[in-house]
């Protein structure tokens, strides 16, 4: 079974605040990663949102829980993708971080 990517992203808007940035531009986020997203797919349940993905022909599978203070991320990274974590998880936290400043 593949380990799965974790993220933290501190920030400083509260839960209500996070969450509708997140809101309005998880799909913009994604679509910034090293071979682009065709498809994502979010659902939420609180203030912990499951999100579903397609890259490189590939779905990654993933949390997404907005705390206080930060927002913190499990992704599954499928295949081939698992070797690019790295890759992908700094482009990941880079724009998360633009995106909750």
């Amino acid at each position: 079974m593949t380990k799965p990517l974790t993220l933290v992203i501190p920030h400083q808007l509260g839960v209500a605040g996070a969450r509708a940035r997140i809101e309005s531009g998880f799909a913009d986020l994604a679509g910034k990663l090293p071979g682009g997203m065709a498809t994502v797919d979010q659902t939420w349940d609180g203030d912990r949102m499951r999100f579903s993905a397609q890259i490189a022909g590939q779905t990654i599978t993933g949390t997404l829980d907005v705390l206080v203070d930060m927002v913190r991320m499990e992704i599954v990274l499928p295949g081939v993708l698992g070797l690019l974590a790295g890759k992908i998880g700094g482009k990941l936290k880079d724009e998360g971080q633009l995106l909750l400043k």
